[in-house]
């Protein structure tokens, strides 16, 4: 069989654009880290796009876990992000399964409903879920604001979970039911390991997403203990009033990025497998 040779050129540009393209994703983070280094005398003396000066002020971050809180807001984080994404995990399974192996009527005007709320802008939500919110005592809470988001993440969980779920065989149904295993069992002992790629893919998309909202956040939370860490950083430049320490600021900035970080160093294969692999499916 003959074998088809890339072209030089096409490989060149798309090298250039992807290194191009890199570049852009990465300036910021660095960015973000060199300024975090500095003190306010060299944001002054225009040097805001140098290099940081030694000694490098590793006690901006320091400075910022401990005299603006922001350990309060990072906990406040991790509390909402995990008890959002298995509230989602649960409602996204249950619901992909359900449309996917079950027969019923209005199946296809359901699941094409889920699809369509995704082209809904966010914006457009924001004051009718205050209201919402607001008559159902969900206000300035952790649970309020995790069951919006966990809700809010369905649409594309069952998007990417419903084609898993449709391409496993239905012998492996059979064969459960036949040993006794009822519809729960079915579900949670065969169905839901098999799919534990796409899980594990939307379980990643969702903590990005969960971990970096703003709008609703601000929204829903006035107590300042309550803080996220996206409006507590809004909230501690607030406080700085009429002089902004750019240095605890921009620190604030990299701890709030580690941990998105992190999980794209380890899970990136995961997020692009689970994806291409629902999508096929």
């Amino acid at each position: 069989m003959k074998q088809t040779r890339k072209n030089p050129i096409f490989s060149i540009i798309s090298m250039s654009i992807l290194l191009i393209w890199a570049v852009f994703v990465i300036y910021p983070l660095v960015f973000s880290l060199f300024e975090s280094l500095k003190d306010n005398k060299q944001f002054m003396n225009n040097k805001a796009w140098s290099l940081p000066q030694f000694p490098l002020l590793w006690g901006n971050y320091s400075d910022t876990w401990v005299r603006y809180e922001f350990g309060h807001y990072f906990v406040n984080s991790i509390v909402v992000t995990i008890g959002s994404m298995v509230l989602a995990l649960i409602l996204t399974s249950t619901t992909s399964y359900i449309m996917a192996r079950y027969a019923f009527k209005g199946r296809g005007l359901i699941y094409y409903f889920y699809i369509a709320s995704m082209t809904v802008p966010m914006m457009m939500l924001v004051i009718p879920m205050f209201f919402l919110f607001g008559d159902l005592h969900l206000s300035n809470s952790w649970f309020g604001l995790i069951v919006l988001y966990a809700i809010g993440s369905v649409p594309f969980g069952m998007f990417v979970l419903t084609g898993f779920f449709k391409s496993l065989p239905r012998e492996l149904e059979e064969s459960a039911v036949i040993d006794g295993a009822t519809h729960y069992g079915v579900f949670f002992k065969v169905m839901l390991p098999l799919s534990l790629s796409g899980l594990i893919t939307i379980s990643i998309v969702n903590v990005v997403g969960f971990w970096n909202e703003y709008p609703f956040a601000l929204m829903l939370i006035s107590n300042p203990l309550k803080y996220t860490l996206p409006v507590g950083l809004n909230f501690m430049q607030g406080a700085m009033q009429y002089r902004t320490e750019f240095g605890p600021l921009f620190a604030g900035v990299t701890i709030a990025s580690i941990p998105i970080l992190i999980v794209y160093m380890f899970f990136q294969k995961y997020i692009n497998e689970g994806i291409t692999a629902g999508a096929v499916k």
